[in-house]
């Protein structure tokens, strides 16, 4: 196993070349329990500076995406709100949805990283340059990891990972200065 310092620079390299980030949505960008009504509405609650975080992640360049095994309305209208416009709902086999993406932005998978929680991420963690799990993520994925988070999902997560991003790409000191202003 690397040394820490040692494992933070092989992550910061990877996270250098990165172009693209691709999140799961249940038990990354929310805490993964799912609310429903009697009626059938479904409730999500995602934490504010995870969204935060990905509108400043976007803002640097890095585009920003979403393969949910689930569909959900409710994730739609939340990734609308966050200009997320590569969002792919209702694929437990996530590879197809991971090679169109790839495609249609004309990068390799090199410069994708994803963030993951459990068994259904593990296909695209496996091809992506940069293969992440959430704190709580089940233990075969963070076994398949390169970097696990110190936030659970839906706990500050995903804002861990674009933070990590902007620093590796030299970006996150000038948008702290820009609020410090």
């Amino acid at each position: 196993m690397m040394a820490d310092a040692e494992n933070r620079q092989f992550i910061l390299e990877k996270a250098r070349k990165l172009k693209l980030l691709i999140l799961d949505v249940d038990g990354v960008l929310t805490d993964g329990k799912l609310f429903f009504d009697n009626q059938g509405n479904e409730y999500k609650t995602f934490h504010a500076q995870d969204g935060h975080g990905i509108k400043l992640l976007r803002k640097t360049g890095v585009e920003v995406a979403v393969i949910s095994g689930r569909k959900s309305t409710v994730v739609e209208l939340r990734m609308k709100s966050l200009g997320i416009n590569h969002v792919y709902q209702g694929y437990e086999d996530k590879r197809s949805a991971f090679a169109e993406l790839i495609d249609n932005l004309g990068i390799t998978p090199e410069q994708a990283a994803h963030v993951g929680d459990d068994l259904l991420d593990l296909p695209i963690m496996r091809r992506a340059g940069l293969a992440i799990a959430v704190n709580d993520a089940n233990d075969t994925v963070k076994q398949h990891a390169d970097w696990c988070t110190t936030r659970s999902g839906g706990q500050g997560a995903v804002r861990e990972v674009c933070d990590l991003i902007m620093q590796a790409q030299g970006h996150f000191d000038g948008i702290v200065n820009d609020y410090l202003k």
